[in-house]
């Protein structure tokens, strides 16, 4: 068992060398289906809401392989959002399964409670907003006013992102992706190795 550990660490070893050395795909064939975990790579992120930092994430989470979808229910700020390769939907849709990432990229919206009490219903596999952890998030409020029980309402990860002093919405997409990525292959998303 530890031989089949160590050969692991190998071949992940050797497959981050590969890419740091041009084995990789491109990001032209990441924008065209290929993606860095190979076929079936079941990696969605769902941003709610558009504005400066979904667009960022959304591009940057499709560059890191993820399939993307905004979520924006009113109609002008969808249409405004569109952008070639993008799916827009005005709801979370309910069939999200566990490969799926949703990050709330704006918590002064109506739609806020709604939007992640559809998120939490799901499987989605995190479920995020994002504020300042020093103030109690209006989610918990908002959730509560729909009947969410606390239980669900503490899914709801907040602040999201690692901390790296993000302070434009560039650097919080960055900030937030790397977060998620650290989330899915279990690593603490810092200078400790």
């Amino acid at each position: 068992m530890a031989e089949d550990v160590h050969a692991h660490a190998r071949a992940d070893e050797d497959a981050a060398c590969a890419v740091a050395h041009g084995g990789g795909p491109t990001p032209d064939e990441i924008a065209h289906g290929a993606t860095p975990g190979g076929p079936g790579q079941d990696r969605l992120l769902v941003a709610v809401f558009a504005g400066a930092v979904s667009g960022f994430l959304l591009r940057y989470a499709a560059d890191a392989g993820y399939q993307t979808l905004l979520v924006e229910p009113d109609e002008e700020r969808a249409a405004g959002a569109a952008m070639p390769g993008l799916e827009v939907t005005g709801a979370v849709p309910s069939d999200l399964g566990d490969g799926a990432d949703v990050v709330v990229t704006d918590h002064h919206r109506d739609e806020l409670g709604v939007a992640l009490r559809d998120a939490l219903a799901t499987k989605a596999r995190w479920v995020g907003i994002m504020g300042n952890p020093r103030h109690e998030g209006p989610h918990v409020a908002a959730l509560a006013a729909l009947g969410v029980p606390p239980a669900q309402v503490a899914r709801v990860h907040r602040p999201i992102g690692l901390n790296i002093g993000s302070r434009t919405p560039s650097e919080i997409a960055i900030s937030t992706l790397a977060g998620l990525i650290a989330d899915r292959n279990s690593r603490p998303g810092g200078f400790t190795f």
